[in-house]
């Protein structure tokens, strides 16, 4: 059975920036994931071991926000890549990196990247 896992609204201050001044001060980022894995029957079966668990994987997300990157489609990525490394059961991960309140000299809100893989 397929089975989807979702992490909504992570939030995490970061070094994730093109400019050196973003790189030493930081930002605050919020990170989502949709987590696709086959997992069996898991829910039936009531069995921790057999399912993608989201503590882990949010551990995995902050391990790789720890890592300053240029652009936070890099961060999407390894992300993706971590957690499709740590579970053999994921199929798929939508990942949704959005750096809030970015400086580019006006009122933004966030802005977002989409990565799927």
């Amino acid at each position: 059975m397929e089975y989807r896992i979702v992490l909504q609204r992570m939030e995490f201050h970061a070094l994730h920036g093109c400019y050196e001044l973003e790189r030493k001060v930081g930002n605050r980022f919020t990170v989502d994931v949709e987590i696709t894995a086959e997992l069996g029957d898991v829910a039936a079966e009531d069995n921790v071991e057999k399912a993608v668990n989201y503590l882990t994987v949010y551990e995995v997300v902050r391990e790789q926000m720890a890592l300053t990157q240029h652009t936070i489609e890099r961060v999407a990525m390894n992300i993706i890549d971590a957690i499709k490394d740590r579970f053999s059961a994921v199929r798929h991960v939508k990942c949704t990196v959005s750096k809030l309140a970015p400086p580019l000299g006006g009122k933004i809100d966030r802005v977002s990247v989409v990565l799927e893989k």
